[in-house]
C-alpha cells in the first residue's frame, strides 16, 4: 500500500523525543534539578525536536553555526546584537509580558529600549525638550493616574523620543546637542503634566548586521512606527515604562519588535498651521498600578 514504508509525518517527527535528548534528561536528572537544568532540558528538547522536523543537512546546520557566530561577532559594548535579535523575534516583548502583567485598566508595559538615559535633568511643566527646533511642534498635554482613576501628584514623568529624522540624541552626539528631546517632569496637584516637543519620526533597526540581513532574506521589515517614550515612577505603585506610538504611522501594523498594543495607539493631532509651519497635539493619560508587596523597583534600563 502506498506510504506503508513511507518514513514518519512531519507531525510525528516534532513530537518525538530523541535518543540523545533522553539521555541528556537523564544525565541532568543523575546531576541534581536546578532552575537552569530545567532550562537546559526545555531547550534541549526543543532543539532536537526542530532538527527533527526540519531535518537539516550538514551544510545548512553549519550556516546556522556560522548566523549564530556572526551575531557573536556584532555585539560589543555599543551594540547588542543578541538583543537585536531577541526583540525581532518577539522573544523581549513576551518576557516583558511575562513579567510584568497589568490589569486591563493600566496602561501595558513595554521595553524601555537602548536610549534611556537616567541623568536627564529636571524641567518645569511647559518646558521645550527640542533645544535644536528642528522639526514640526508638538504639544503633549497627560495626567498620571491610579487604576481608580484618582491623580497622581507628584509622579516623576521622563520623557526621551527621537526626533524629526527618527535619530536619537545619544545616537548622534556631534549634531544634536545634550539631552536634546528629552526630559523630567513632575505631576501637579491633578497628575497632570505638558509640555513642548517636535513630532518624532519612525525609524528602521540596523540592517548592516546579521540580524537584519536574516529579516530582510526572510522579507521581514525592521520598521518601528513613530512614538514617545514614558517612564513613570511614584511612590506606592509600580513603575511604568512605555511607549505611545503614532496612530497614523504606516508602520503601526508591522513594529520589528512587537511592542505595538492598542492601548498604546494615540492620534497626533494636526493643528492649523502657524507661520507657515505645521503643528501637532497629543493628549494621553497614564495609567499606575499599586506596587506589589516586595517588588524591587526598576532602573528603566533593559
Amino acid at each position: 500500500m502506498h506510504g506503508q514504508h513511507d518514513g514518519p509525518t512531519r507531525e510525528q517527527r516534532a513530537g518525538a523525543i530523541s535518543a540523545q535528548a533522553e539521555e541528556f534528561s537523564r544525565r541532568l536528572t543523575a546531576a541534581g534539578q536546578s532552575r537552569v537544568a530545567a532550562a537546559a532540558e526545555a531547550a534541549v528538547r526543543a532543539i532536537h525536536a526542530l532538527i527533527a522536523e526540519l531535518r537539516p543537512s550538514g551544510e545548512e546546520f553549519r550556516l546556522g553555526i556560522d548566523f549564530l557566530t556572526d551575531v557573536g561577532h556584532y555585539a560589543d559594548s555599543r551594540r547588542q546584537e543578541w538583543v537585536l535579535l531577541a526583540d525581532v523575534l518577539g522573544v523581549s516583548s513576551l518576557i516583558e509580558d511575562q513579567n510584568n502583567p497589568r490589569p486591563e485598566a493600566a496602561t501595558p508595559n513595554t521595553l524601555a529600549g537602548p536610549f534611556y538615559r537616567p541623568d536627564v535633568p529636571d524641567m518645569a511643566l511647559g518646558a521645550d525638550l527640542s533645544r535644536d527646533h528642528k522639526g514640526d511642534p508638538l504639544a503633549v498635554e497627560g495626567r498620571v493616574l491610579a487604576v481608580d482613576g484618582s491623580p497622581v501628584a507628584g509622579a516623576l514623568v521622563e520623557v526621551w523620543q527621537a526626533n524629526a529624522e527618527g535619530l536619537y540624541e545619544n545616537q548622534e552626539p556631534d549634531r544634536q546637542p545634550e539631552f536634546n528631546l528629552r526630559g523630567r517632569f513632575r505631576t501637579d496637584p491633578q497628575g497632570r503634566f505638558h509640555f513642548l516637543t517636535v513630532k518624532p519620526r519612525g525609524y528602521a533597526l540596523p540592517s548592516d548586521g546579521p540580524v537584519g540581513q536574516l529579516m530582510t532574506a526572510l522579507g521581514l521589515g525592521l520598521e518601528r512606527p513613530a512614538h514617545i517614550h514614558f517612564r513613570v515612577s511614584s511612590d506606592g505603585f509600580e513603575t511604568l515604562t512605555t511607549h505611545i506610538f503614532d496612530g497614523s504611522d504606516p508602520a503601526i501594523d508591522r513594529d520589528a519588535i512587537f511592542g505595538v498594543k492598542p492601548e498604546l495607539i494615540a492620534a497626533f493631532r494636526a493643528l492649523p498651521a502657524s507661520a507657515g509651519k505645521r503643528r501637532y497635539a497629543l493628549n494621553l493619560n497614564l495609567v499606575l498600578c499599586p506596587e506589589r508587596q516586595g517588588q524591587i523597583k526598576r532602573s528603566g534600563r533593559r
